[in-house]
């Protein structure tokens, strides 16, 4: 079957990284490309609790390009397998089921929450974070019956989206009702990580809310918190004017482009503003709640100037190596919250898992992902489709998906 295929060797890591700033095709093509399209056979059940799956589509993330460009931090290498098919937001056919799988037969078109936990590991009594419903957290990434990976994506044994056909457990697998598009169906996942992301942080009827960042992520915590039917104030800061008008679209009260987070807390929140001897301004007051989608040095440290007294901070973009000044931390008693992927909760008095209820939300008509899917692709463009997530301002760009012909069965 084709598919692409990321692998990475520490020669080829060092020579990427020497060479890649001169020319960043060479991340993508060529002799030294951390992914290439490939033929590799299809792969097979791990056991009677799985399915096998042929894609219909699949979204890049911004996971996949940092991947592909070897931006993600080496802290998090042993909990992958090499080589992997990439694509974890994705929508499928079952084409094959597992004598154990209930409840799902060929035909069936589906979505997967990706992560690759102890039950599709096979490991029995779960870790404490699985018992949990922390499924994103799980403790056995790197353990079970199954190659180390923390999700469908960067696991050698599973294939992924970006492959004609993949394996998934059956705990992982979310039939999708009828009227969700293929398309749609592959956005269920970053919906479920802004859900989780909300509802971890879950603003309150009247406060200031700022989201850092008006992307997929950004943009998809908008409309979860207006589906949710929360009456807050919601600020959104982000360079793309296109990007921009969509989040305005989709909720937000206030959008601002020109990146200065204190100044425009200052005006919308009355906070006051005071400027140390040396550094940058600090303000007593300002917003209650605030998401960062983006996660560099820059942002997380006006996040926390600008956040109030007791206000919650959630660190969803994922970047490492970042320095903090703690001032603020410590003088305003705030509260930085890390934010990965989604599970079960408690939703209005009933544990749930976090795909259900978008699944739910996106059949009702209440979110919107259809606005959400800007290009579509075959899988022998994939290197266009990079290119395309390079430069999104550019191309209007929100998320690209890669797309299947449906074909008959094996």
């Amino acid at each position: 079957m084709k598919a692409v295929q990321f692998s990475v060797s520490i020669p080829q890591w060092l020579a990427l990284k020497t060479l890649g700033h001169l020319n960043r095709k060479l991340f993508y093509e060529g002799p030294l490309a951390t992914v290439k399209l490939l033929d590799i056979p299809e792969p097979r059940l791990p056991s009677d609790e799985w399915v096998r799956i042929r894609t219909r589509a699949c979204g890049m993330c911004g996971s996949d390009v940092n991947l592909i460009f070897l931006k993600d931090s080496p802290s998090a290498s042993p909990f992958t397998s090499f080589p992997c098919v990439l694509g974890h937001e994705l929508t499928g056919e079952i084409v094959e089921a597992g004598q154990k799988v209930d409840g799902l037969e060929s035909g069936d078109l589906v979505t997967i929450a990706p992560h690759l936990n102890c039950a599709a590991r096979g490991i029995d009594p779960v870790c404490p974070a699985c018992s949990a419903g922390h499924i994103g957290s799980c403790e056995n990434f790197a353990r079970g019956a199954i190659a180390p990976g923390m999700f469908t994506g960067i696991c050698t044994d599973t294939s992924a989206g970006f492959a004609e056909y993949l394996v998934a457990h059956k705990s992982q697998v979310f039939r999708l009702p009828e009227g969700i598009t293929p398309e749609s169906g592959a956005v269920i996942e970053p919906l479920a990580v802004a859900l989780q992301a909300v509802l971890d942080n879950r603003p309150v009827a009247g406060e200031h809310v700022l989201i850092i960042g008006g992307g997929v992520i950004g943009s998809l915590v908008v409309q979860a918190i207006r589906a949710l039917g929360i009456e807050c104030t919601i600020t959104v800061s982000e360079p793309s004017m296109f990007h921009a008008a969509l989040c305005r679209k989709f909720g937000a009260d206030h959008v601002f482009c020109d990146g200065d987070i204190l100044s425009r807390a200052e005006e919308l929140t009355g906070a006051h503003r005071y400027k140390p001897m040396i550094g940058p301004d600090i303000l007593m007051g300002g917003f209650g709640k605030i998401f960062d989608t983006v996660g560099s040095r820059q942002t997380l440290n006006a996040s926390l100037r600008s956040l109030a007294t007791g206000g919650v901070l959630s660190v969803v973009g994922i970047g490492h190596d970042i320095t903090l000044d703690l001032t603020p931390l410590w003088l305003k008693l705030q509260t930085i919250k890390g934010v990965f992927s989604y599970g079960v909760t408690e939703i209005d008095g009933r544990r749930q898992h976090i795909f259900d209820l978008a699944i739910d939300l996106v059949h009702k008509g209440t979110v919107s992902l259809s606005e959400m899917v800007t290009h579509t692709f075959d899988l022998e463009q994939f290197p266009e489709m990079i290119e395309t997530n390079l430069a999104k301002e550019k191309n209007q760009a929100v998320k690209t998906v890669v797309t299947f012909t449906p074909g008959a069965a094996p």
